[in-house]
């Protein structure tokens, strides 16, 4: 972390880290909708280009809107360096390339989003890296999928959507006894909630989009980490690919980060209230909210994350049609599949988010067709019981 930020505590970075005034001496962070920069000479220019001079070259890889979307991400991740991507997606691409070779081998949970599943299988796989699925609490099974040719591990804690938690320091101890690096995807908890570095994990990945965001409004992503690795090897593979941040859409994300903290702390609040009325409701078979006495690992997320966090899933009596009736029931509720937004969102994991998967590849990963997703959001505790309620209670 820049040891400018290292006196302020977590709310003063949300607000203040990484920004640089300019000559208009402006109060807030100003946009740079630019493409290009203009030298002072020629000299200026080969030096910028060549790295022998700091300084902006190109918004594809910098700007200072999104460098200060950066700054005060590290900062709040207890990171080293921050590089901004356009997706959460592109984030998770970015790292991969940058990374890993043909011949590599990665050890991933099942338990991620499916789309990332997706791209480890189906993508990844054509650029000779082979990728072995593991059960996220299941230490155990790491362990026994580490090969020689180990690079990473890769996983999602809470995991989408059944809310696992994995032990983030035991996994880390056990990535760096097999020279492997440990990348913790911490979209669901965000640093207000969960911060990997601090419990060993090597590289932490954002979709921006979501909670750090906040009012679903733009796509982006982020990778955070040491400077050796993020900073030149992500760096590097962003600068020449450019899966880039618009200046736009981190300067969103900038006022989304100055309410972080208060955002989640009502997300888990609506979150535990509405999980408790969902596991006493005689339609429900059973809820997955870390929050819940009941969650196989609820102490180890009292004791990981400062908040279990906003999203929950629940099964219902039946299969698909009894979901889908509690979907389609809901008036206020909204029916997509992002999260992270201040309006609660409900969806169908097994048709969505993880309609890419196999049969097969769901049924391990334990998404079943009675799941039902919501994403909590800020709106009144009651008026959400009274929406949900509407297709819980019809016979």
């Amino acid at each position: 972390m820049n040891n400018e930020f290292e006196e302020f505590n977590f709310d003063t970075l949300a607000v203040r880290a990484g920004q640089v005034r300019t000559g208009e001496s402006e109060q807030s962070e100003p946009i740079f909708p630019t493409s290009s920069y203009v030298f002072g000479s020629a000299a200026e220019a080969a030096a910028r280009f060549s790295g022998e001079q700091p300084g902006n070259i190109y918004s594809r890889f910098t700007n200072p809107t999104v460098r200060t979307f950066e700054k005060r991400l590290a900062a709040l991740e207890g990171g080293e360096r921050c590089i901004a991507t356009s997706s959460g997606m592109s984030a998770i691409l970015s790292t991969f390339m940058a990374l890993l070779k043909t011949g590599d081998h990665v050890v991933s949970s099942r338990a991620i989003f499916g789309t990332t599943s997706v791209l480890l299988t189906n993508y990844m796989a054509k650029f000779g890296v082979k990728t072995t699925f593991v059960d996220l609490t299941n230490l155990d099974g790491w362990a026994k999928a580490i090969n020689t040719n180990t690079k990473l591990l890769f996983l999602e804690t809470p995991s989408n959507p059944l809310t696992e938690v994995a032990d983030i320091q035991a996994l880390a101890d056990l990535a760096h006894q097999h020279g492997c690096l440990l990348v913790v995807d911490n979209c669901f908890c965000t640093p207000a909630l969960q911060r990997p570095l601090e419990l060993g994990a090597d590289i932490v990945i954002h979709s921006a989009t979501k909670y750090l965001d906040g009012q679903g409004r733009c796509i982006g992503g982020a990778v955070v980490g040491n400077e050796d690795v993020v900073g030149n090897d992500v760096y590097g593979f962003l600068r020449t690919a450019g899966p880039t941040m618009s200046p736009f859409n981190a300067w969103v994300f900038l006022k989304g980060l100055e309410t972080l903290r208060l955002r989640m702390e009502a997300h888990c609040r609506n979150a535990q209230l509405l999980a408790e009325w969902l596991d006493a409701h005689p339609k429900i078979k059973h809820v997955y909210y870390p929050g819940l006495a009941s969650h196989p690992q609820h102490a180890l997320a009292a004791e990981q994350q400062k908040g279990f966090g906003g999203v929950l899933s629940f099964e219902v009596e039946g299969v698909k049609d009894a979901a889908w009736k509690v979907i389609d029931a809901t008036r206020m509720i909204s029916i997509t599949a992002n999260l992270g937004d201040t309006k609660s969102t409900i969806t169908h994991p097994a048709t969505t988010t993880h309609g890419r998967l196999t049969p097969e590849q769901r049924a391990d990963a334990g998404i079943r067709d009675s799941l039902v997703r919501v994403a909590v959001g800020l709106e009144d505790i009651e008026d959400l019981k009274a929406d949900l309620d509407r297709g819980l209670s019809r016979p």
